[in-house]
């Protein structure tokens, strides 16, 4: 039995700022699709969406789960960072023949991890 992540959700408390922070980190705005409660602002994979921000009401716990996002240029991500209204947890780092990988504190108190398989 093989194993894949299928959905995430990132907990924001301001969605406006987050969906703001994550366009500008990543380069490219997230999709929108309908969802229960209304619009939901989502990250868009090769076949559609694959995960989503989640609005809370406080923010989430320091040393949670950590999702990594897909990334050509992880220092360019991280270089959009800071002007967005997050800060660089870890600088692009070498995780051997695994590629790159790099984090972040977005606007809502979540670390979340940048990896490419390649420099």
């Amino acid at each position: 039995m093989s194993v894949s992540v299928n959905w995430f959700e990132i907990p924001v408390v301001d969605k406006a700022r987050a969906v703001e922070f994550y366009g500008q980190v990543l380069g490219a705005p997230l999709g929108t699709m309908d969802g229960p409660d209304g619009p939901m602002y989502v990250f868009m994979g090769e076949e559609g969406p694959v995960g989503a921000l989640s609005e809370t009401d406080s923010a989430p716990a320091a040393g949670g789960v950590v999702v990594y996002l897909s990334c050509d240029d992880i220092e360019a991500a991280l270089g959009r960072t800071a002007q967005a209204g997050g800060s660089i947890a870890q600088e692009k780092t070498s995780i051997g023949p695994f590629g790159f990988i790099g984090r972040f504190n977005d606007t809502e108190g979540n670390i979340v991890a940048l990896h490419t398989p390649t420099d």
